[in-house]
């Protein structure tokens, strides 16, 4: 309670929070009341806004407006999974690694930094550019797999602060075996630290989605952002100046990143000591 009082106060925090919900639930609303199929055709090439297209039209003739709204959900929805699964692959190796340390640590920790070092965007042009099909999930599975070590990194660097502590000892001379004790002794000390980790990945998750749906390589059956911005790109609406196309996108790939890292801020000042001048 005290913690959810502490996020609560922070300015920060709830801005983030808030642009980031609105934008989220706006995505989520908008579909129930409006079922406009946004790949269907309703215009001429690149009309510009009016009364009956807000947003104008894109290449394609289709209004941008519900586009802007479903990519929206789309590339959120592909951060939310690739940052859960980052979250989780990052979280159990980096608190296996700081907790059992010696050979384990050392091969764990070598894989992790192995990963560092091969550029991670490199990996999805790779693995996206192999595939014949590529479904909305399968490439969020893929940037979740390739994103995990940041994470686990942090959380190996916090478990292992934590492991000769003396809640640890009283819990192994309690007779609790190593599985409980990461479940249940260290996970709660860390949670602070994964939930800043996840707010971070789901972020990376949707830049990383933005940048190879630009490049070609995204699900050619959905909307998102990134496809929104290669379509634009593509069919030159900027040179066209049809800013409509390409603002929107842009704006919102621009807010949804700034909501997380505004939340991240803020729960870093709280979570941090030092930045709380302690």
């Amino acid at each position: 309670m005290e913690l959810l009082r502490s996020l609560i106060k922070s300015r920060k925090f709830l801005i983030g929070t808030s642009i980031f919900l609105a934008l989220l639930l706006t995505s989520l609303i908008f579909p129930l009341v409006n079922s406009s199929d946004p790949l269907e055709m309703v215009g001429l090439l690149y009309e510009p806004p009016s009364a009956e297209h807000v947003l104008g039209t894109d290449n394609f003739g289709r209004d941008v407006l519900i586009e802007f709204i479903y990519g929206m959900k789309t590339s959120i929805f592909v951060g939310l999974v690739a940052g859960l699964i980052a979250t989780l692959i990052g979280t159990t190796i980096g608190v296996i690694a700081g907790y059992v340390g010696r050979l384990t640590d050392n091969i764990l920790n070598s894989t992790t930094n192995l990963f560092l070092v091969i550029p991670s965007f490199v990996i999805l042009i790779l693995l996206s550019s192999s595939l014949k099909s590529r479904s909305l999930l399968f490439l969020a599975i893929i940037i979740g797999i390739t994103s995990w070590p940041w994470t686990a990194r942090a959380v190996r660097a916090q478990t292992s602060s934590l492991r000769t502590r003396e809640h640890i000892n009283m819990a192994k001379l309690n007779g609790m075996n190593n599985f409980e004790i990461m479940l249940s002794e260290i996970l709660p000390y860390v949670s602070s630290y994964i939930f800043m980790a996840f707010v971070l990945q789901v972020a990376s998750g949707i830049l990383s989605e933005a940048g190879l749906s630009m490049l070609g390589l995204g699900p050619s059956d959905v909307v998102s952002l990134g496809t929104m911005l290669s379509w634009a790109l593509l069919y030159e609406a900027v040179r066209t100046g049809a800013w409509w196309a390409f603002f929107p996108p842009t704006i919102g790939i621009s807010l949804i990143t700034f909501s997380l890292l505004y939340m991240n801020t803020g729960m870093d000042e709280i979570f941090n000591p030092r930045l709380r001048g302690e």
